[in-house]
């Protein structure tokens, strides 16, 4: 049971004052919660990103471009957008004694700009102006008031992120309302910890990051801040470390075999397993042949050979007797699996069967028939898997693609479908160390750094979106020469805010110039559709493939031998470097080339360069955490794993060893968590979402 002192911040934010259906919709939006109302906590836990500072005063003259400045202006005129033109901005020309500045509003009612900006009158107008062709630009303002509101203002005002519909000022007031709800809470850190870093208590960080008195409560290493990161990582490290001690509790079984099956296995490839390799599938089966289960991380680099590490367990187990299951999170990385083990299992004397979501009737029931009878060795699948009647006979490994893409529940629900289950996860996203700790702290880690023998090394070159008719030269050069190509685009659809090239309109262009050859693939389609468009490509039936992201992970076309990525830029390094790594796997010279925008920013022009100077995914990894954060290295932002609110991996990593080292002691000490610093510690969990790690507790 939830402590009942936590229920106030558990009830949704329509139960505040002045937050009626509509708002609620709104901030279910902006805080974007799973398959839950936004709750009063979902508000706490939104910090502001930044603050208007209205003690920076000054003249147009004097002030700096992009920062947060107050300005005393008169109101000159109105330059409304053109009848019918909703995207063209309502401009308004300002001045003071020194100089005057275009204020812009998009998609705002000219009535209301009117109506705060009269002609003639003076305002006092915070916000950050840019120059933009030698004059002054200011885009949304942060603050409009008269001379009566400005002497009501306060000094420092919170900015928080918003959604369209719900104003910094707004979120504001709903936040002191949230605020009034807070609980003092029992203190669940070390009291030596708390003297030492000088740490408020959880409820007085909260109110000082909503509440503060200077830029650096929200921009700097506040104790305030460093408590909040602290917690989270605490929280985070003690549920990992309860699911692994769950995990080990229960006894295992030694899985032994005398490696015949496996010999046949070797046998069978066409090359030598790398150094890497070798290692991880000894540590693997050092693991299958101890009595505790097997809880391991595989990770490799874009083409390292994960597949034949996890071909190679599955080889044991089954000659020990078991049954193994492999689960990815889509249908085409399923199939692509599939599809490369089956040819090595059917000449070793291994039966492997596919099961996804669209199997059904006759066709699904004998399979599952198969499959409880023990007729089956391996079942490769998509979260299919772990449904009710998906019974095996003797399961005794359960290998986790991605793993990241799945929440940690997915990962027991498998390892559930039989007795003391070993289990194998498994990501080509290389991962920072810091970030091994954070996700994947339960689990004993194997890389793999190494390529196998014949991996081509890919050319990638950075070209301005300028040149994008030569481009497409070298496009029609490669395909006439029997290549295949992708061509990757960031967007669905055209976003006019954005001015990105949508992948549909993309598509529509070179299929004018390519005819059939050319085929489409994005997230929005239905999985038959992306099935089919993928399937296409893979048997060469089109050779030019117009994509999103979606293609990033696990779909293997050798033939495929050049990469273009439109709008280089707006892509995340890890995310690039898995997109390349879709080509570079037959024995073409492959090319990838980098198109972008002229006079990018600095941290786009960073990522680009380390792109074109390495290939290594580890160093890629661990400068796109240095660039981006942990959230968007891991692709959490779009899976079922909580992401951070408040710490941040890349910044936190002595917090972090810290947290890990508290929680280790915390569960040598009090293991169920039940003397009073144990029941603080329950309190935690909860506010972190990191319950399910309770359930466990109960659960013995």
């Amino acid at each position: 049971m939830r402590p009942v002192i936590l229920n106030p911040l558990f009830t949704p934010l329509t139960t505040l004052s002045g937050v009626g259906a509509r708002l609620g919709a709104l901030y279910h939006k902006l805080l974007a919660p799973v398959e839950r109302d936004a709750l009063v906590l979902d508000l706490l836990f939104h910090l502001p990103a930044t603050m208007v500072d209205r003690r920076l005063r000054s003249t147009l003259a004097d002030a700096e471009p992009d920062v947060l400045t107050t300005f005393k202006l008169r109101v000159l005129s109105h330059r409304p957008a053109p009848q019918g033109r909703r995207n063209m901005p309502h401009k308004v020309i300002c001045e003071d004694e020194t100089g005057d500045i275009e204020l812009v509003f998009f998609k705002s009612a000219a009535a209301r700009i009117e109506s705060s900006l009269p002609v003639g009158e003076i305002r006092y107008v915070s916000g950050s102006f840019t120059l933009y062709d030698g004059h002054r630009q200011m885009v949304h303002p942060d603050r409009i008031m008269d001379e009566e509101a400005f002497a009501r203002a306060p000094l420092i005002e919170p900015v928080y992120p918003q959604t369209y519909g719900l104003t910094s000022r707004m979120i504001a007031r709903t936040v002191q309302a949230a605020l009034s709800r807070l609980p003092d809470l029992p203190e669940w850190n070390d009291p030596a910890l708390m003297a030492r870093a000088k740490y408020p208590s959880f409820s007085d960080c909260l109110r000082q990051m909503h509440n503060p008195q200077r830029p650096e409560d929200i921009t700097g290493i506040t104790a305030a801040r460093m408590r909040l990161a602290y917690d989270e990582l605490l929280a985070s490290q003690l549920a990992l470390l309860l699911v692994r001690a769950q995990m080990k509790k229960a006894a295992g079984i030694a899985r032994t075999a005398s490696g015949a099956l496996e010999a046949r296995l070797l046998a069978a490839l066409p090359y030598q397993l790398t150094q890497d390799q070798q290692t991880a599938v000894k540590e693997i089966k050092t693991d299958l042949e101890t009595p505790e289960r097997m809880l391991r991380l595989l990770q490799g680099d874009v083409g390292a050979g994960k597949t034949v590490v996890a071909m190679m367990a599955m080889a044991h187990v089954i000659e020990a007797g078991f049954q193994a299951a492999l689960m990815t999170p889509t249908e085409i990385l399923a199939r692509q699996h599939f599809e490369t083990l089956k040819p090595l299992a059917d000449s070793i004397g291994i039966t492997v069967q596919l099961l996804t979501g669209r199997d059904k009737g006759a066709s699904r029931k004998a399979l599952l028939a198969d499959l409880a009878a023990g007729r089956i060795d391996v079942l490769v699948g998509t979260h299919a898997l772990f449904q009710d009647d998906v019974v095996f006979a003797r399961l005794g490994l359960a290998i986790i693609d991605e793993q990241h893409r799945f929440g940690v529940h997915q990962r027991l629900a498998l390892s559930r479908k039989g007795e003391a289950v070993d289990v194998l996860v498994m990501t080509a996203t290389p991962i920072p160390r810091t970030l091994v700790l954070t996700y994947f702290g339960d689990m004993d880690v194997s890389v793999l750094r190494q390529k196998p023998p014949g991996r081509q090394k890919i050319d990638t070159r950075a070209i301005s979106l300028d040149r994008l008719a030569e481009v497409t030269e070298a496009v029609a050069r490669a395909l006439a020469s029997d290549r295949q190509v992708y061509w990757i685009c960031p967007l669905v659809s055209e976003n006019d805010e954005l001015d990105l090239t949508a992948v549909e309109e993309r598509f529509a262009d070179l299929a004018t110039r390519f005819g059939a050859q050319v085929g489409l693939l994005h997230g929005q389609l239905k999985p038959a559709l992306k099935d089919e468009a993928m399937q296409q490509f893979a048997s060469g039936q089109t050779r030019l493939l117009v994509a999103t992201s979606v293609i990033e992970v696990g779909v293997d076309v050798p033939n495929a031998s050049v990469m273009v990525i439109e709008h280089a830029e707006r892509f995340g390094l890890s995310q690039l470097h898995q997109l390349r790594g879709r080509i570079g796997r037959g024995s073409a010279q492959s090319t990838c080339l980098l198109l972008h925008k002229r006079g990018g920013g600095e941290t786009a022009k960073a990522r680009i360069d380390i792109m074109r100077q390495s290939e290594d995914g580890f160093l890629i990894a661990e400068e796109d955490l240095k660039l981006r954060g942990e959230g968007d290295v891991l692709g959490t932002r779009q899976s079922g794993m909580p992401g951070f609110k408040f710490a941040l991996p890349e910044k936190h990593g002595e917090l972090l060893a810290t947290a890990r080292d508290d929680a280790k002691l915390i569960l040598i000490k009090d293991p169920a968590l039940e003397t009073p610093r144990g029941q603080a510690l329950r309190h935690l969990l909860y506010l972190f979402e990191r319950d399910a790690a309770i359930k466990l507790l109960r659960a013995g």
